[in-house]
């Protein structure tokens, strides 16, 4: 399974595949779904801004809108 997260920024949306980088320092104890795998995601690669409803990555990417999962 391959997985994407789907980034806004600049007006656009941009699918940004998953990488083993953005995975290390990760240690799953048991089989992930999708979509649990895309929350853990979000929690270490963006940060909630309250002001705008947004959760923005924290490399300045963009907005993380979601994961697609293929």
């Amino acid at each position: 399974t391959q997985m994407d997260l789907i980034i806004f920024k600049n007006e656009l949306y941009q699918l940004i595949p998953v990488t083993k980088q953005m995975m290390e320092h990760m240690s799953l104890s048991g089989p992930v779904d999708c979509m649990d795998l895309c929350e853990i995601l979000r929690l270490k690669l963006s940060g909630y801004v309250d002001t705008l409803n947004l959760h923005i990555m924290k490399d300045g990417s963009g907005s993380l809108v979601g994961c697609m999962c293929h």
